[in-house]
């Protein structure tokens, strides 16, 4: 009998043209999506439920909270005009993606016919964004037992880039103690600011260097660089007798043109009661004696440019380095 009585009351409801809806249900395959920069991303809005033969269809962009229509009265708008589409019947397709559509996007859908009439679903978008090419600073040379870093660093790759050292075209193990090739190297590396640093440099640790910077939109790396290790400091040495060189000139120009205007001259006019002519024996005395002066004045400049140079020529090659480094930046800007 009840069963008679659903029955009849179906083909009533089917006659006047209305099937009660238990209302409008949205779901999505993804509530967090990611995508690469410049690739298409369809975020799903799908409709399990309606009755409402056109509901009325919204996507909205949520960034640091505030919303923003992107999809509103049959038209795509906002920051996403001329970018995508919607695929009937409510998912958003992005075909361009870029850094800035990093947000939130919230997909409404209201069926004034249902018994349920809105609904809503949000999907989380990330962009990765590829990293560019790093910057590097590797050093020219360096000297055996003293500690040295290398630098690499690029900022825009999104997520955060991961890095990497490789020395001739072999990749540095993150933990030297794990390959007996470099058991006896004691560098480490970081690979979340990208340095590269040694507590002792060693021979073997010559080679030509470059850091690759990864995440997961891909990858980019600096070209490699030469560094140079040597048993004693020839760099230093080469500047330091360079400047000897310059000091000492400069020390001789100075003594010709002191003795070109006499400042060395022995003889001079001397008047008065108590004055006497000295002998010839005396001259020759006064005259080894300024002699004498000459040189011990050269002697005391050269020594004084030698010890300059011993407290100095660390400084020298830190401005040598650094210097070469300037050089990389402006050409790599």
């Amino acid at each position: 009998m009840a069963l008679q009585r659903l029955t009849a009351l179906f083909i009533l409801y089917s006659i006047l043209g209305y099937i009660p809806s238990r209302g409008v249900i949205l779901r999505t395959t993804d509530k967090t999506v990611w995508a690469n920069e410049f690739e298409p991303i369809e975020l799903t809005c799908l409709i399990e439920s309606i009755s409402t033969n056109n509901p009325r269809i919204e996507w909205k962009k949520i960034k640091n909270g505030v919303p923003s229509y992107v999809y509103f009265q049959n038209q795509i708008s906002g920051d996403l005009e001329h970018r995508a589409q919607l695929i009937q019947p409510a998912n958003l397709l992005i075909l361009n993606t870029s850094r800035a559509d990093t947000a939130e996007y919230r997909c409404e859908v209201a069926a004034i016919d249902d018994h349920k009439h809105f609904d809503e679903i949000l999907i989380s978008l990330a962009v990765r964004v590829k990293p560019v090419v790093p910057r590097c600073s590797v050093p020219v040379a360096v000297t055996v037992g003293t500690s040295s870093e290398l630098r690499c660093l690029e900022n825009e790759g999104f997520p955060a880039s991961q890095y990497r050292w490789f020395r001739n075209n072999e990749e540095l193990p993150q933990d030297p103690k794990s390959s007996p090739k470099f058991i006896n190297s004691t560098y480490s590396i970081n690979a979340d600011t990208g340095g590269l640093k040694f507590r002792r440099m060693r021979k073997e640790d010559a080679g030509e260097y470059f850091c690759q910077a990864k995440n997961e939109a891909g990858h980019a790396q600096c070209p490699a660089q030469l560094m140079d290790v040597y048993d004693v400091d020839i760099v230093g040495i080469f500047l330091k007798v360079l400047a000897a060189l310059a000091g000492f000139t400069i020390v001789m120009v100075g003594v010709y043109h002191a003795h070109k205007h006499g400042c060395f001259s022995s003889g001079k006019d001397h008047t008065g009661t108590n004055y006497k002519s000295p002998a010839a024996d005396d001259g020759v005395e006064y005259a080894e004696a300024d002699e004498v002066n000459k040189i011990n004045l050269i002697l005391f400049s050269i020594f004084y440019i030698i010890i300059e140079l011993k407290c100095n020529h660390n400084v020298l090659i830190k401005m040598a380095n650094k210097n070469k480094y300037q050089l990389q930046v402006d050409v790599f800007f």
